[in-house]
C-alpha cells in the first residue's frame, strides 16, 4: 500500500514528460492515437488513466503500463481517503 502524501495525478507526470521531450499535446495525442480532447482531459486531471491509455503511454513515453495504472490507483485511493468518512464504520468481527 502506498503511503505517499497527496500523490500527483498521472496527467502531471505526462505534462512533465512532454516538456522534457519538447512535444505539444496535439503531437503527443497523435503519437498515442487518441483525440487531442481525450489527452487534454487527462492532462487537465479531469479524466483518469484507463488501462487502454496506460498501454498507449507505455508504448510511446515509456514505463510499464502497470506503473501508469499504479500511479492512477495511488492518486484515486488518496483522494478517496480524503473524501470518505470512516469514523462511523466498524470492522466485522
Amino acid at each position: 500500500m502506498s503511503t505517499m502524501h497527496n500523490p500527483p495525478h498521472p496527467g502531471c507526470l505526462i505534462r512533465e514528460s512532454m516538456e522534457a521531450l519538447n512535444i505539444s499535446a496535439r503531437e503527443l495525442a497523435g503519437q498515442l492515437g487518441v483525440a487531442p480532447s481525450t489527452l487534454q482531459r487527462v492532462l487537465s486531471e479531469k479524466s483518469a488513466i484507463s488501462p487502454e491509455m496506460a498501454v498507449r503511454l507505455s508504448a510511446v513515453i515509456g514505463s510499464s503500463d502497470r506503473i501508469w495504472l499504479g500511479l492512477q490507483a495511488d492518486y484515486d485511493l488518496w483522494q478517496a481517503r480524503q473524501a470518505v468518512d470512516t469514523t462511523q464504520l466498524r470492522r466485522l468481527a
